[in-house]
């Protein structure tokens, strides 16, 4: 073989290399493209949903009702005795300290009652000095005196004597009388519209009060129960005083924190529920008597229970159901037995566990097997926020 001809096949060999290594390089760049092309087409294919870790926390059991704010005390405040009033020492809405004066009737007339009690005593008080002197001389005179006559003196003074006692009792009333022409408040509170006005004259036989004071410091809601929740209250109560929470009947804003005074001697047996009482503190008085509230008795706490947002449980045709989200971004079908459910959030008795990924948002798009893209709900989700994967 000649040099030029050895030359010739080095140059073939080479050739047909070049185009095998760049055949093979087109053959695979083909395929990494219809790969990457069939990974956006799947993405695209995608369903997109919300998902939320389902939670392992504490959960408050609480029983929901409507209740009723009133007064820890409320009084009518009504005069005592009969006459003209001179004054009214509040203005409406005021608070008032108990003792502290509302009004005041003219007082002239019990005055001078008083003055003549006062009189009526020191004329009985010189009488009996008298009657005294008058038994020592019979007592002295022994003998010359009959036995008649010094038993009758003895009895003059007995009788004085009681007398002055029923001048004292007369005295005492005639100065209550004249105390009650100054109405004072029973108790401290808020005092509502006044219901007369100067110059009016009021008697103590009407039922027309003065006005009214409700004490609002400590303040008390009436809500009721239904009669199956009574063994868990009294079990409970007799742990600890059970927390009451009182909310806007809107269900939006907390009011006040308080504790359950009182379970009602007696179950309604026309409405099948239980009259309950509430205290609290109301120092910045959110609570008013007669407004109406939401309430929540807390009945005990789950620990540890698993805790989803309301919006992952889904209803249908064989109960309960929820989407969770596997590691593949496919979706698997759960049913599930659900518990308490309050603030958003329920929990999960059955059908799902801690840490696992469920689908808020979107389950009308999904099968069982669906391929999604998610999206986590953030901490502002309130706002419509959420935090792309």
């Amino acid at each position: 073989m000649t040099k030029s001809r050895t030359i010739g096949w080095i140059l073939l060999i080479a050739v047909a290399g070049a185009a095998g290594y760049y055949g093979w390089q087109r053959f695979h760049g083909e395929d990494r493209a219809a790969a990457a092309a069939n990974a956006q087409k799947s993405a695209r294919n995608a369903v997109r949903v919300t998902i939320a870790p389902v939670q392992k926390s504490d959960f408050p059991v609480y029983l929901t009702g409507l209740g009723t704010v009133q007064g820890f005390n409320t009084v009518l405040v009504r005069t005592r005795i009969d006459g003209q009033i001179d004054k009214i020492a509040f203005n409406e809405g005021q608070t008032v300290n108990q003792g502290d004066l509302l009004a005041e009737i003219d007082p002239r007339p019990y005055q001078a009652a008083l003055d003549q009690a006062k009189a009526k005593k020191a004329q009985d008080e010189a009488n009996l000095a008298n009657a005294n002197l008058d038994l020592q001389r019979y007592t002295k005179l022994g003998e010359f005196a009959t036995r008649q006559q010094t038993d009758t003196q003895r009895s003059t003074v007995a009788q004085l004597t009681a007398q002055i006692a029923a001048d004292d009792a007369a005295i005492f009333n005639a100065q209550t009388q004249l105390d009650y022409t100054q109405v004072k408040s029973p108790i401290p509170g808020v005092v509502g519209l006044r219901q007369v006005d100067v110059g009016n004259i009021v008697n103590a036989s009407t039922q027309t009060g003065i006005v009214t004071v409700a004490q609002i410091e400590p303040i008390a809601v009436i809500f009721t129960a239904p009669e199956e929740q009574l063994p868990y209250i009294n079990e409970a109560q007799s742990s600890q005083p059970l927390k009451v929470i009182a909310i806007t009947t809107d269900g939006k804003k907390p009011l006040a924190d308080g504790t359950l005074a009182v379970v009602n001697n007696q179950v309604d047996t026309t409405s099948g529920t239980i009259r309950l009482k509430g205290v609290f503190d109301n120092k910045d008085h959110a609570l008013w008597p007669g407004q109406s509230v939401s309430t929540r008795l807390l009945i005990k706490t789950l620990k540890d229970a698993a805790v989803v947002p309301d919006d992952a449980i889904q209803h249908g045709t064989e109960g309960l159901y929820a989407y969770a989200v596997g590691s593949d971004n496919k979706a698997e079908l759960r049913k599930v037995k659900v518990g308490q459910s309050i603030d958003g959030r329920t929990v999960v008795e059955s059908g799902l566990s801690p840490g696992e990924q469920v689908i808020t948002a979107g389950q009308y798009k999904v099968q069982p097997g669906t391929l999604v893209s998610t999206a986590v709900a953030s901490s502002d989700q309130a706002q419509g926020g959420v935090k792309q994967e």
